[in-house]
């Protein structure tokens, strides 16, 4: 049984606020996939809840008119991957979602809470990492936003004040109108198993295939994702091709610091970060082929 002093519910961000405002240290719960296994665990301390799954603000994605994708925090996974605004735009943030665990975690695991809870392996954050998701705040004091690549703090630590809620995310066009996405987890086992490492990738080609913007993020990587801005400037300008495509993966390895484990020893880590960065920049040059043919 689950040990719980007590639950509160909310139905709207104002009222949600105004609680955490009153109780800064509930624990706040939307789909429990996390929470509820550290209540059983006995690892978590706080044993009040602020629940926030019937607060339909949450629970939207939309298309502003400025193009910019809004996500609502509490979209489960399963409700993300299937949502034709991801589908058509940014397909490859609903395939890594669809990478976590089996259906019955992503029927009710949200993005918020992947987020939020700052794990290395979350499958949803290298993916908003290379969007340059904007993270979307609330409290009493009003609203507030900041860049997902400045909100974690540390391992399971991001900068959210126990009085705040996080509300949705916000992709800008610019970050993925013309752009190429594709993300690849390496598990030991395929099917409902945590990331041993991953890794984001997003690229934009000119006519002639050469790179005017490429992002890539790598999970399990480090304490928290990781962008490798290096690389990134380095191969501006240059074309996609297998030859700078091994040449990025080799690169980028510079900037992260990937540890041993029970998982995996920090040099198969290290082998594999190279290897899915290299197959993710392969699917887009693909991609890019496959639509210049089209054409």
């Amino acid at each position: 049984m689950f040990d719980v002093e007590n639950i509160y519910e909310a139905y709207t961000v104002d009222e949600a606020c105004e609680i955490l405002k009153e109780k800064p240290n509930l624990r706040i719960i939307a789909g429990g996939t996390d929470v509820l296994v550290k209540l059983r665990e006995g690892s978590m301390e706080d044993k009040e809840l602020l629940s926030i799954h019937l607060i339909d603000e949450l629970d939207k994605i939309e298309m502003l008119e400025d193009k910019t994708i809004k996500i609502g925090s509490i979209q489960t996974f399963a409700h993300l991957a299937g949502n034709p605004i991801i589908k058509e735009n940014i397909d490859f943030l609903g395939k890594a979602v669809l990478t976590a665990g089996g259906p019955q975690l992503r029927n009710a695991a949200t993005i918020g809470g992947n987020i939020c809870n700052a794990a290395p392996s979350a499958d949803s954050a290298p993916s908003m990492f290379v969007l340059d998701a904007i993270v979307e705040i609330a409290s009493t004091k009003g609203r507030r936003e900041v860049p997902i690549t400045e909100f974690y703090k540390g391992l399971g630590k991001v900068y959210l004040e126990d009085d705040e809620l996080c509300v949705g995310f916000k992709i800008k066009e610019e970050n993925y109108k013309g752009f190429y996405g594709h993300y690849f987890k390496y598990a030991m086992r395929n099917a409902m198993d945590i990331a041993t490492s991953s890794c984001a990738v997003n690229v934009k080609l000119d006519d002639k295939g050469i790179i005017e913007k490429i992002k890539a993020c790598y999970g399990v990587a480090s304490v928290i994702p990781v962008r490798v801005y290096k690389a990134e400037e380095a191969f501006i300008g240059k074309e996609l091709n297998e030859e700078n495509i091994r040449a990025f993966a080799k690169l980028a390895l510079e900037e992260l610091s990937p540890r041993n484990s029970w998982r995996a020893s920090k040099e198969l880590r290290t082998q594999i970060l190279y290897e899915i960065c290299c197959r993710n920049l392969r699917a887009c040059l693909e991609d890019f082929r496959g639509e210049k043919n089209a054409h």
